[in-house]
């Protein structure tokens, strides 16, 4: 544990005191640039993957619907809309 009270004497006799705060990580690890870009890189990579699949996906629902869908049902002029 590096924390504590340092002291310093030189051969004039005087002294100096330096103390020492130091707060240890026991379960950090480091991150480099490498690391980083990878993380990054797979990110972009699975977001574009979602967007694709997602694109394909809806893509196919529009084969399934029928034409009879996209008529409208007109009221005859002779009921009153409620």
């Amino acid at each position: 544990d590096p924390r504590g009270l340092y002291t310093c004497k030189t051969g004039s006799e005087s002294t100096f005191t330096l103390q020492v705060h130091y707060r240890m990580c026991r379960n950090c690890i480091e991150v480099d640039v490498p690391t980083i870009s990878g993380i990054v890189v797979a990110d972009v990579v699975a977001t574009i993957f979602l967007a694709v699949a997602v694109y394909c996906i809806t893509g196919q629902d529009k084969g399934r619907m029928s034409r009879a869908s996209d008529r409208q049902n007109l009221i005859a002029n002779e009921q009153l809309y409620q």
